[in-house]
């Protein structure tokens, strides 16, 4: 497995921040950028190992953040993939440096896949970046979402805050399956068109999942977002209007794999499981 490779050992010192870190990569998660990031090459006609150790960055990079997000100054939360939060079992400090860690360890992987090119890898590295840390990608969006907390905000601000926060990365994930398989800009733009309706549909699915399934269900703590005020789908529309639109987004996401020559049944498939997904 790529990410045992990529990731210290338990026992290596310091001991208690290499278990903190493998505490959070290791649990139970739907590795689901990942995900995106295969079907995408898999389309294009990539072999699994080159892309093998972008999708493992990829999951290193979401779950630094979900161990940032946790924390008791931001979302506050007590379970994460159905077991406690990094910082409820290691202490708030050594979350914070297992997070540092992940991200650092990430950019490490990509800058040194030797199964790609060096140009190749630097513009991986740039997608992945903007798509993490600028004004437009996933940290901007959590402080986004915690600004807009206890605030009846419009639903095109609700859209921005999920574009950054869950979209950009799930977005990057697909443009770097497509850069590794050469896609021209033609079929780049039907990805990132594709990308963009997946990442906001598994938002909502995500904000109804909170509303509608248990805790031992999702892995999390269900109702959570109403409980913090955050701004979500269903608590601005509803959750039947809600399910509409994650109906109507799911067909968008399809309709954008109509521009792509290629055989997209699995991209679809992945569309369909995020629209029908229960935790």
């Amino acid at each position: 497995m790529e990410l045992e490779r990529l990731v210290p050992a338990a026992l290596v010192e310091p001991v208690r921040l290499h278990e903190a870190i493998r505490w959070s990569l290791f649990a139970d998660g739907k590795r689901f950028r990942p995900a995106v990031m295969l079907a995408v090459g898999s389309t294009f006609c990539v072999e699994p190992e080159q892309l093998i150790r972008s999708a493992a960055a990829v999951e290193m990079i979401h779950t630094f953040s979900l161990i940032h997000d946790d924390l008791p100054a931001m979302d506050d939360d007590d379970l994460r993939r159905g077991r406690e939060t990094c910082h409820k079992k290691y202490g708030d400090a050594t979350a914070i440096l297992a997070g540092d860690v992940l991200q650092t360890l990430a950019f490490k992987a990509l800058a040194e896949d030797s199964r790609l090119s060096s140009e190749l890898r630097v513009r991986i590295i740039a997608d992945v970046a903007n798509a993490s840390g600028t004004p437009l990608g996933m940290v901007a969006g959590q402080q986004l979402d915690l600004e807009a907390e206890g605030r009846t905000i419009s639903i095109e601000e609700i859209e921005t805050i999920h574009a950054r926060k869950t979209g950009a990365l799930i977005t990057a994930s697909a443009v770097v399956g497509a850069i590794i398989g050469g896609a021209d800009e033609i079929r780049m733009a039907a990805i990132e068109k594709y990308a963009s309706r997946l990442g906001l549909l598994f938002q909502i699915t995500d904000d109804l999942l909170d509303v509608t399934q248990t805790t031992d269900m999702i892995g999390k703590t269900a109702g959570k977002d109403a409980d913090a005020q955050k701004a979500t789908y269903p608590g601005h529309f509803g959750v039947e209007r809600t399910r509409k639109m994650a109906r109507d987004v799911h067909d968008e996401a399809c309709a954008a794999l109509t521009n792509i020559d290629r055989d997209t049944a699995l991209l679809s498939s992945l569309a369909d499981h995020v629209l029908s997904r229960t935790k």
